[in-house]
Parts: C-alpha cells; structure tokens; sequence
C-alpha cells in the first residue's frame, strides 16, 4: 500500500492543518482567530470539518484512511455518529459511519459529564473502477477529526481541477445540524448541484455577525459568497435593532474591502416558530430533558419587538431594508430565507427539535438554494 501524506493541496474546504501528536487535524478558522477569540463554542465547532473534503485523483481500487474522532454525546437522547462519505466521479459510492473515538457524555438531567476513549477508526473504500478517477471523501459534519494515515493500492494525486470556491457563512443550520450525513447538509446539497468547490463557514451557535468572521471572510479567495445571518442573534438575544442593522454594514463592508465585485447574496433565517415573533434567548425546554428528543423555546415575550429586541419577522424585514439601501452595489442580492424554507414547510416537514431542519429539509433548502443561486441568471450562475 501507498501512503499519502496530508496536504492543503489534497484537502479542501479547510483553513489550514493542525500537527497533533496523533496526525492531522483540519480547522475551518484560521490560527489567528482561535488565539483572538477562544470561544468554547466557537472552537468546538470550527473543528468539526463540515463540508471538508479529501479530494484526489487515482487509479487504484483500494483506498484506506485512519483517523480518531472526538465528540459530545447527551445521556439519554440517541444521537446518529458522523460518518465519511464517499464520491467517485461525482456519484455517491458509500457512506462509512464512524466507531471508536473520543467522547465527552453530557448529562443533563444530572449536570454531570464523563470523558470516554476509544481507538482509531479505518474506513474502506473499495472495488473502485481501475481507472483514473475522482474522489472525494467528505469528512464529518458533526464530530471533529484528526488524520492519522491515507493508505492505497494505488498512487494519488492533487485533482488539478478547480471548479469556483463558494464561501458561505451561517449559523448551525448551514453547519448542518440534524443532517444525517456529511455531503446531506444543505451547504453540501447546494454544492454538488452548483457544480462549486464550497467553503463552509457555517459554525454552530456562532453566526453573531463577528468583526473577526468577516475580516477571514474579506481575506480568504472566493469566487462566489453568502451570508446567512439572524437565528443566532435571536437566539443568544445579542443585539437590539439599534446595534444590529448597523453592524451587519459593517460586516458587508469588510467582506467588500477583498471581494469589492464578487457576487455575494445576503440570506435571512429560514422560518422557525418559536422565534418568529417572540425574542430570545433560546433555551433547551426542560420539559423534553431525558426523552429521545430535546426542544428548543424561546424564553422572550411576545411584544418585546416594540422595544427594539429582535426576532426573525423584525430581523427579516431590516435585512430585506438594509438591502434596498445598499442598491449602489450592483453584485449584492437578497434572498428571503422562508423562500427556502417557509411556515408551510414547517407542516409537512417540522423541525423536530423547534429550532433545526431535519434530513429532508436539509435537502429541500440546498435544492432550493442551488435552484436560485445557480440556475440561468441566478447570482451565481
């Protein structure tokens, strides 16, 4: 067996390559903003690889990679592992959910978490076509990940292909929460029908329109850019409409400061009910503590907007304003996040947790998404 060292050149949709005593781990920011803002939340997401890929060229049939995950697990709720997904030339070819590990067991009931090891995991990839090929194993969205070894029948090389780089950044639904697999997150979804090399800047709990998340944004090369922002405002209650609307300028501003003509669409929330017209915070419903499926609720009062504090209708028609207002820019475009998913979806597709789309609807937006953005005229075709 051949075995290829990890590189950026191999490994795409990351910010760069952490050497750990085990191998390599993938970060999706950038040393700088890890030492500025050590976040947990923050920091515990970026390490999630979502929508980073190992992407190769090769002839061989056989392909082996070793790597050692690390997640959180809550006691009592039955919550899917991650899993590495396969492409070759473009066509699903399988899906590999991970064992062993690392796990940090929270329980809530309790208040009380317990630390677990586990060994490295080997996925197989197998009975390819002996062939030249592309492959693409698309790491987990939801555990994060060390590299330890890339093994195959067969030489690799860096794909020298480029197809355009889509930077987009949100908040966990565009992370890809509830999504079942890695290459099923909405982002991912929208990616493949776009025929685009995406960047996903999509971190759990952090979508808090961040002067240091534009400022990677303004300096990382993109061809086409989106930003979807509100939920998290909302739910962590972090602004008034008075900070809010000027700070989302600003954050358009720094993105344009690098990417002055770059197309770039600004997306409000998707709809989400216990949010629509009643303000955060966000909390977990303590009623749904130790079933199969904890809830979210919104702990605001309905009413509250009339002081200025934001929900997602408030949030919603200041970012479709603040668009208007920003005609001049002939490369800005506004998309209505409920054109992707809307109060009607919600009927038939709920969210299961209040807050998060499930599998299906994880599909339906990046279809949606890619249905707008990429089609015939659309902003990024």
């Amino acid at each position: 067996m051949i075995t290829t060292p990890f590189a950026m050149d191999i490994v795409r949709g990351a910010a760069e390559l952490e050497t750990t005593p085990r191998g390599v781990r993938p970060h999706r920011l950038p040393a700088w903003v890890r030492d500025q803002f050590p976040d947990p939340q923050l920091l515990s997401r970026e390490i999630q690889p979502s929508g980073v890929r190992i992407v190769f060229r090769t002839a061989a049939a056989r392909i082996e990679l070793r790597s050692h995950s690390t997640r959180t697990a809550f006691a009592g709720a039955d919550r899917a592992r991650g899993s590495i997904d396969s492409y070759v030339d473009g066509a699903f070819w399988a899906r590999d959910e991970l064992g062993g590990g690392d796990a940090t067991v929270v329980d809530l009931l309790a208040g009380s978490t317990t630390q677990l090891s586990g060994a490295a995991h080997t996925t197989v990839v197998d009975r390819m076509p002996a062939r030249d090929k592309l492959v693409e194993l698309w790491l987990p969205h939801n555990e994060s990940l060390e590299l330890l070894s890339l093994e195959s029948d067969g030489p690799l090389a860096p794909n020298p292909d480029h197809p355009p780089v889509w930077m987009h950044h949100g908040s966990s639904i565009s992370h890809g929460s509830n999504a079942t697999a890695p290459s099923e997150i909405w982002p991912a979804v929208a990616a493949r029908r776009g025929g685009v090399d995406l960047l996903n800047l999509g971190f759990g709990g952090s979508a808090l329109v961040d002067p240091f998340m534009a400022r990677v944004m303004r300096d990382t090369p993109a061809d086409v850019i989106s930003v979807k922002l509100g939920i998290n405002v909302v739910n962590f209650d972090a602004m008034r409409l008075r900070a809010f609307v000027p700070a989302v300028h600003g954050f358009l501003d720094t993105i344009r400061d690098g990417h002055p003509t770059t197309p770039l669409v600004l997306v409000s929330p998707i709809f989400c009910g216990i949010h629509e017209h009643t303000a955060g915070p966000g909390a977990i419903d303590p009623s749904s503590l130790g079933t199969d499926q904890v809830r979210f609720l919104a702990k605001g009062v309905p009413g509250d907007e009339a002081e200025g504090r934001l929900t997602l209708s408030v949030i919603r028609r200041e970012l479709r304003s603040l668009a208007s207002r920003r005609a001049a820019d002939p490369n800005l475009y506004f998309l209505e996040g409920t054109d992707l998913y809307g109060e009607a979806d919600a009927e038939s597709l709920p969210l299961a947790d209040a807050l998060h789309p499930g599998p299906e609807a994880h599909r339906l937006i990046g279809s949606r998404f890619a249905d707008y953005a990429f089609a015939p005229g659309g902003p990024f075709a």
